[in-house]
């Protein structure tokens, strides 16, 4: 399962930066805006532990992580949306994700440009969402437009697709994103055959600044304004020291913890970004693992047996028979599959079980 995340942002505050440090990949980084015209994609592994455990008990050549699919994408300003900058370039790359990353500079330093001559952190964001706003209810009204012939031929599609475009277009008029909108399944199946951008889901990154003035330690009056812009939206958001993840981005194991250490971070912000976007997307993870190999498959919650089993091979879902499952804590504990197996501890589930996270599987087929 391929998805991806988008990362954007005004210009100058840290997304090629942040890209950097997620990707271990050099893309074009300056301290003035358009620095990154073309966007460039990176695969990065999902931080899990539970991988790298069951590769040892089952001694496996090889160790397989989930991934997911990071896009650095050109800044984005004012005007976007009507073509200026990059818009028509940033609008359409950013409409080929499944999900986007903000990212929201909350830190102070006069030597570094910001493209509004102040830090702002909910003013920025909202400039970007207004952008999205604004592409997405030229899309809505466009479409509208075109569907009168349809609905008038009595097509019900066009009929669902109609009502759930007009409640679209009031909220959006509204400066609302179209995610707030409550749809029921078939106007969602009809509304996502536009790829609204405001429809993808959100998570907001906060760029400080080791040694900086950083908002988030100030706690001024523009960070509580952002906590209760948060609060309110129910957004999600991750901090990140975007500049210190990448000088460690090349160092592993003891050698980035004690430099982490020796910086007085706490946090990994890198990890943290990384698992918040595969939640932020709706995955999960289940394992398959013995000699050969461990390794971690990407599906959507919700998915049963079956469907889980296409993230292997698309005939799964045809010729599945059965499938033995057990948690991969259950499976660590118990020493052995044979000794999983006299404790009860392996089941044997159809067709309608629906997968969970960290669940280890084979299937039968």
């Amino acid at each position: 399962m391929s998805l991806s995340i988008g990362i954007v942002g005004l210009p100058n505050v840290g997304k090629s930066t942040l890209f950097n440090a997620l990707t271990r990949k050099s893309v074009l980084v300056a301290n003035y805006p358009f620095a990154t015209i073309d966007p460039s994609v990176g695969v990065v592994a999902v931080p899990d532990e539970r991988i790298f455990k069951l590769a040892e008990f089952s001694k496996s050549a090889k160790t397989i992580p989930a991934a997911v699919e990071f896009v650095d994408i050109a800044g984005l300003v004012k005007g976007a949306s009507a073509g200026e900058g990059l818009g028509n370039k940033f609008l359409t790359n950013i409409r080929e994700t499944d999900a986007i990353a903000e990212v929201v500079r909350i830190f102070d330093d006069e030597n570094i440009i910001h493209v509004s001559n102040k830090v702002e952190p909910l003013s920025d964001i909202e400039t970007i969402n207004l952008e999205l706003i604004l592409a997405d209810l030229q899309t809505v009204t466009k479409r509208l437009s075109s569907l009168g012939s349809e609905i008038k031929k009595g097509t019900k599609t066009a009929i669902i697709e109609n009502g759930a475009a007009e409640k679209i277009k009031v909220a959006l008029e509204a400066g609302q994103l179209s995610s707030t909108v409550s749809l029921d399944e078939k106007e969602i199946v009809e509304i996502n055959k536009l790829c609204l951008i405001t429809m993808k889901p959100i998570l907001y990154i906060l760029n400080k600044k080791a040694g900086g003035k950083n908002l988030d330690e100030l706690k001024d009056e523009r960070w509580e304004k952002l906590l209760k812009f948060f609060k309110e939206s129910k957004s999600q958001y991750v901090i990140v020291d975007a500049g210190i993840e990448q000088e460690l981005k090349d160092l592993e194991g003891k050698d980035k913890t004690e430099m982490r250490e020796g910086l007085g971070i706490k946090d990994d912000g890198v990890n943290d970004l990384i698992k918040a976007g595969y939640n932020l997307l709706g995955l999960i993870t289940y394992f398959t693992t013995g000699e050969d190999e461990t390794r971690a498959w990407t599906i959507k919650k919700g998915w049963t047996a079956p469907e889980a089993g296409t993230a292997i091979h698309g005939d799964f879902k045809e010729k599945f028979v059965r499938a033995e499952i057990i948690e991969w804590d259950k499976l660590l504990a118990s020493g052995s599959y044979g000794s999983a197996r006299e404790k009860g501890l392996v089941r044997t589930e159809g067709k309608d079980y629906v997968v969970k996270d960290g669940d280890v599987i084979e299937f039968k087929i």
